[in-house]
């Protein structure tokens, strides 16, 4: 097993970034990236469930094919449990729809465009929290 990003760097985060917007989720990677994260993207729900990054946090988007992002956030909990952290990133902010992402398991909720302080702060948050 290799070391996690997160082992050396406590606030550095592995990122999977879920947006069926191929170019908003290539720029919030890019955007991670930058700022010391280590990110990827996947474009629907099947690249979530399917990946081996390792990631330790996952950013979703909401409004996805097929499978919706508070379905995913349930399938990513049932199989990863506490050991990540879910941040929706969704242009849906109305108190019900972040009542939904919270009964859903997600930790964070941001509404796009995405505020730069606030996804810093939900990604500093420690995994199981």
């Amino acid at each position: 097993m290799q070391p996690r990003a997160t082992d050396a760097h406590p606030s550095r985060r592995r990122v999977f970034v879920v947006d069926d917007n191929r170019d908003a989720a290539d720029t919030l990677v890019m955007l991670l990236n930058l700022t010391g994260h280590e990110a990827c993207a996947g474009y629907d729900a099947g690249a979530a469930l399917s990946s081996d990054f390792g990631a330790d946090t996952f950013v979703l988007d909401i409004g996805l094919p097929e499978m919706d992002g508070y379905a995913l956030a349930r399938a990513l909990r049932d199989r990863h449990g506490d050991g990540v952290r879910l941040v929706a990133l969704t242009g849906y902010g109305q108190a019900d729809d972040r009542e939904r992402s919270r009964a859903a398991g997600f930790d964070a909720h941001l509404v796009k465009p995405v505020d730069l302080e606030a996804l810093r702060r939900a990604l500093a948050q420690p995994v199981g929290v």
